[in-house]
């Protein structure tokens, strides 16, 4: 791995409430390098954007960091006032969302919300801005730019307000890019359009990305390193390659053993579709063992005992497992 831009070490976030607080993320650590395109998978619920709001500081009240470090650099993310995080968020840190029919404002024309950028971060005035709005947009490929910039949100396609969002993202540079389910919502014609889009411009400025997603396909294929959430813990995290072809963890094997495949022979009796039964715990209902014990095949009675250790496994990567392969 390259020079570390992000280290989070026993990153923990809780609901705190009028009761003892709840634990959502348990002591979560992953390190991501300078132009690295580092992947973070699992099941809704898990807590893998509960990770990405703590570290671009976005979590909202009753979500609270509870125990940890979020080093970007030398500065630690999780402790520093609220004002010196707008000033490092969108400079530093950026973050693309899931919908973003809901992440930019309907009141501002796009060409607003990206010169605010510039406005803000690098103090230019807004008729500079507005020129280096229209090279952004320019920059993610929206058409005739000088045009669109004077649009509304409600007035581009979801391939287009999502450019926008990469444009706002990126117009500063940041060091480190965290894309949230950046496709989701989008037609699947141009998912891969997007995705590649934002990996050239990353690449480009040498941005390190944080890819959540719950496409593994897409993961397999853009990633240099992977971790595996699973009840707010990170249970395997390995290079791409080798948590697709050799996954440790149940979960992971799972995971990857969902995936339909084209051009499958099934033998007499097998299923089409593999599926893990149950469903992820509630935060209030996360075991004292083993959290993923009451799915797991291979569950023994010291699984539920006491929490599992992180083993360090041969080759690189970690695997939360007693019966890891």
């Amino acid at each position: 791995m390259s020079e570390p831009i992000l280290d989070v070490r026993d990153l923990s976030v809780s609901l705190v409430g009028s009761g003892p607080p709840i634990g959502a993320v348990d002591r979560v650590n992953l390190t991501i390098g300078r132009g690295e395109v580092f992947g973070l998978v699992g099941e809704s619920g898990c807590g893998k954007s509960l990770c990405a709001l703590a570290i671009a500081g976005l979590l909202r009240q009753p979500m609270q960091v509870t125990g940890g470090q979020i080093m970007l650099g030398a500065t630690d993310l999780a402790t520093i006032p609220q004002r010196q995080m707008r000033r490092m968020r969108g400079d530093d840190v950026s973050m693309i969302f899931q919908e973003p029919m809901t992440a930019l404002n309907p009141l501002m024309t796009v060409g607003d919300q990206i010169g605010e950028m510039f406005v803000l971060h690098r103090g230019l005035s807004r008729r500079a801005a507005r020129k280096k709005a229209i090279e952004a947009l320019d920059q993610v490929r929206v058409s005739s730019p000088e045009r669109r910039i004077n649009a509304y949100p409600h007035q581009l396609s979801g391939g287009m307000r999502q450019r926008v969002m990469i444009a706002i993202a990126l117009a500063c540079d940041p060091k480190l890019l965290i894309a949230d389910e950046p496709t989701t919502a989008l037609d699947v014609t141009i998912q891969a359009e997007i995705v590649e889009l934002v990996l050239e411009l990353c690449r480009a400025k040498g941005t390190a990305v944080m890819m959540i997603s719950h496409d593994l396909g897409l993961v397999a294929r853009i990633c240099n390193r992977v971790a595996v959430m699973y009840a707010g813990q990170i249970v395997e995290e390995r290079a791409s390659a080798e948590i697709f072809n050799h996954p440790s963890h149940p979960y992971t094997r799972g995971l990857v053993d969902a995936l339909p495949r084209l051009g499958r022979r099934l033998e007499r009796g097998q299923r089409r579709l593999t599926e893990i039964a149950g469903v992820v715990p509630a935060l209030h209902e996360f075991p004292e063992g083993c959290r993923f014990a009451a799915r797991c095949p291979r569950v023994t009675s010291e699984c539920t005992a006491a929490s599992v250790p992180v083993t360090q496994l041969d080759g690189g990567g970690i695997v939360r497992c007693l019966h890891h392969v």
